[in-house]
């Protein structure tokens, strides 16, 4: 987990302003000028694309026909029609919509207009598509002319390419549209289309009406004989069985029949309630006699014995209660209550006597019943045989003549609907040619276009911010890392050839002691410093400067230590910068290359030294024989100077001798600047927390990847409590204003764009 430095509560009004303006608007202002070039590029290219299909488009008009499929056709004759006329309903509809999109309709209206001999049709197509698609057809094809049969499937594919039929809405309507390069042309071939639809739909009624007709005349002959025959047969069979009907059309047995069932259904009825009565009676008869059954008797001898019972128990209870079971009184009274339970069963077996009397005569009126249905039955089985057989004669002799009435009537129909067949649809709208071209829409093309581009740069837009895992501004660094920026440094010019080289000057003397060699002050990070002291560069080197006195207030942390995750993200050039800048104001400064890895300061500064930092701290050199000096702030620099690979170099930091090194340099000097090795690459950073009292972390703007930032600082947690915060450094200034989204950042490019130039 990463240390997060707490900073002191200030509580500006403006510091909340700007944590609020950092969301909402500002990020997506901040996002459309980080991605500005990627989003108007696309939306160029689309607006691009959309100009050159316009230019290489040809023209189309669409006409269009409105047909109504009528529900309320005029039928003249009044009848129903012949051939299956299904009711006009939402899939009718639907379904005549695809027949006017069938092939049959359009092969009808390109021989009808000689559509296979229109270039429009059989020719490649026009604009820049047509073209393209016509070439490469010609060279997959061969060179032979095509048939009349392909030159129709061809113009059929055109055809439906272009036609549009759709209904409207839920109505009966339905709009025929077709598309053409020629308004004349697009109103005719609608018209067409319409017209085509109709007359292949009165085809088809005549056609199916005139083939039911000769089926008719035929069918009709057969089904008048048949009819004769069949009821001749029933005037026969009625007269040899005597089948004589009684009122309501019924036999005479049939009604006689009829009554009996309706008589023995009551008897059986009456039988069966005196039957359940019995049954109760002799139930209540064989248990105790308690207040529920004898409640659903409605006896009134009952419900008196009943009552008397009910109170001398109450009052044997209570007396049992009061003088004991044996007493003589309460005896007295359980024997007039066992007296009272016989005369109830008594009453109950007298009225179970009655009941048995109602059942027996209900059952024998009920046998007496069956026995009259049984001969009756038996009586009517011959003539139930004999209807049978005559109902098939009835049915078969029904179902000719009604045959024969109804053929008789359809073919009356098909001659008439031969002579006069009627359409379900009719043309209501007919199409008139386009006054405007319906393709391509120019505004709406450019608005297409402009909106896909603006979608697709703003896609791609995102996409690179989501991809890009480097640190771009101040406000990221504190919201990933939890450590304060302390500054931001532009990416400096390369110097010019000759300039950046350093020059070894003889050693002079200060003081009467040798103070060293002299650093040229033509090196890079020093000309910056002291020749532009209000440049971008000089300003952020100065708020490092800044934040590392505020962590030190009572100046007892002088030694500052600047490292990085990786290597070349230019800490050492910053390092150099801030002792400069240090040794600027008059103090006492110490720059220490301790990156003895790969001592790039010192290659850079004085690569012609011979000792440095390891023989001072091995005491075989001194500190005034391997120091050099900067002449114009009088800057001192102990180099590193390493022979051959060390494989220790940890070791060495944290070694005692570097330790009484580094407590013998705080005595002398105001400020101690040390250039230690990357974090990732090596572990020597991690062996310096006892030397160093502060650390500076130098991040690679717009290139040091963040999970590699945050794991070189896991990695090294004994230097989280010292650290100061993050430098980004070779920032794009022109590009650090795009993520840059907070009020500060304003006022700081007011400040360098005007106030830096007045300077």
């Amino acid at each position: 987990m990463l240390y997060v430095k707490t900073t002191p509560k200030l509580a500006l009004a403006e510091t909340v302003d700007q944590a609020r303006e950092s969301n909402g608007v500002a990020d997506l202002i901040a996002f459309a000028r980080r991605q500005s070039t990627v989003i108007v590029a696309v939306l160029l290219a689309a607006l691009g694309a959309g100009l050159l299909y316009l230019v290489n488009t040809p023209p189309s008009f669409t006409a269009q026909a409105t047909m109504i499929i009528d529900t309320h056709k005029n039928n003249l004759f009044q009848q129903q029609p012949l051939i299956g006329d299904s009711p006009v309903d939402s899939a009718m509809v639907e379904s005549q919509v695809e027949v006017l999109r069938s092939e049959n309709i359009a092969l009808a209206v390109i021989k009808d207009l000689r559509l296979a001999d229109d270039p429009e049709f059989v020719g490649p197509g026009g604009g820049l598509v047509g073209g393209l698609v016509s070439a490469v057809s010609g060279l997959l094809q061969s060179d032979a002319p095509q048939s009349q049969t392909e030159l129709n499937r061809r113009a059929a594919e055109t055809f439906a390419s272009r036609l549009s039929v759709k209904r409207v809405g839920l109505t009966y309507i339905i709009e025929i549209a077709f598309t053409s390069h020629d308004p004349e042309k697009s109103a005719r071939i609608a018209n067409s289309v319409a017209d085509a639809y109709i007359n292949d739909q009165l085809n088809a009624k005549y056609q199916a009406a005139k083939r039911a007709s000769v089926w008719l005349q035929e069918r009709i002959s057969e089904l008048r004989a048949q009819s004769s025959t069949a009821e001749r047969a029933v005037v026969d069979f009625r007269s040899k069985n005597n089948l004589t009907s009684g009122g309501g059309g019924k036999l005479i047995n049939e009604q006689q029949l009829s009554e009996l069932n309706t008589q023995l259904i009551l008897a059986r009825t009456q039988t069966a309630e005196a039957k359940a009565r019995f049954d109760r009676i002799s139930e209540i008869v064989k248990a105790e006699p308690d207040a529920t059954v004898t409640d659903t008797l409605h006896n009134e001898v009952i419900t008196k014995l009943r009552q008397q019972y009910l109170e001398i128990k109450a009052r044997e209870s209570e007396w049992s209660a009061r003088y004991g079971v044996d007493h003589q009184a309460t005896i007295q009274l359980r024997l007039q209550m066992q007296e009272l339970r016989r005369s109830i069963s008594d009453e109950l077996q007298r009225i179970g006597q009655t009941y048995k009397s109602d059942y027996e005569i209900a059952r024998q009126r009920e046998q007496a019943l069956e026995k009259g249905l049984s001969e009756a039955v038996s009586d009517t089985q011959l003539t139930d045989q004999a209807k049978v057989s005559l109902r098939e004669l009835e049915s078969s002799a029904e179902t000719y003549r009604t045959l024969y009435n109804n053929f008789l009537q359809r073919y009356t129909e098909s001659v008439q609907q031969q002579s006069f067949p009627i359409t379900e649809a009719r043309v209501i709208t007919s199409a008139t040619p386009p006054l405007t071209r319906s393709k391509p829409k120019v505004t709406l093309t450019m608005l297409l276009c402009s909106f896909i581009g603006l979608g697709l740069g703003i896609f791609i837009g995102r996409l690179r911010d989501l991809s890009d895992r480097s640190f771009r501004s101040s406000d990221q660094v504190e919201s990933v890392l939890g450590v304060p920026c302390v500054g931001i440094l532009p990416l400096l010019s390369k110097p010019e050839p000759g300039d950046g080289s350093p020059v070894a000057v003889p050693a002079v003397v200060h003081g009467g002691v040798d103070k060293g060699h002299l650093i040229a002050h033509n090196s890079a990070a020093f000309s910056e410093i002291v020749d532009a002291p209000f440049s971008r560069f000089t300003e952020g080197v100065r708020a490092i400067k800044v934040a590392a006195d505020l962590a030190s207030i009572d100046g007892s942390k002088k030694v500052v230590a600047l490292t990085s995750a990786l290597p070349n993200e230019g800490k050492s050039t910053i390092s150099a910068s801030l002792a400069e800048l240090i040794a600027q104001s008059g103090a006492r400064v110490l720059l220490i290359d301790a990156d003895l890895r790969n001592p790039s300061l010192t290659r850079q500064l004085t690569p012609d030294a011979k000792a440095g930092l390891l023989e001072v701290a091995q005491g075989t050199r001194t500190l005034a024989e391997t120091v050099w000096i900067e002449p114009v702030t009088k800057l001192e620099f102990l180099p590193a100077v390493i022979s051959g690979k060390v494989a220790h170099t940890s070791d060495l930091l944290a070694s005692p001798r570097m330790q009484q090194l580094f407590q013998r340099l705080r005595s002398s000097y105001d400020y101690i600047i040390v250039d230690l090795s990357p974090v990732a690459p090596v572990v020597d950073v991690r062996t310096t927390s006892s030397l160093m009292d502060s650390y500076v972390f130098v991040v690679e703007w717009g290139r040091t990847r963040v999970d590699a930032v945050t794991h070189a600082l896991t990695e090294a947690r004994n230097i989280q409590d010292k650290l100061i915060g993050i430098v980004l450094n070779k920032a794009n200034i022109t590009m650090l204003n795009r993520y840059e989204s907070h009020k500060g950042n304003y006022y700081k490019n007011r400040y360098y764009s005007r106030y830096r130039d007045r300077e």
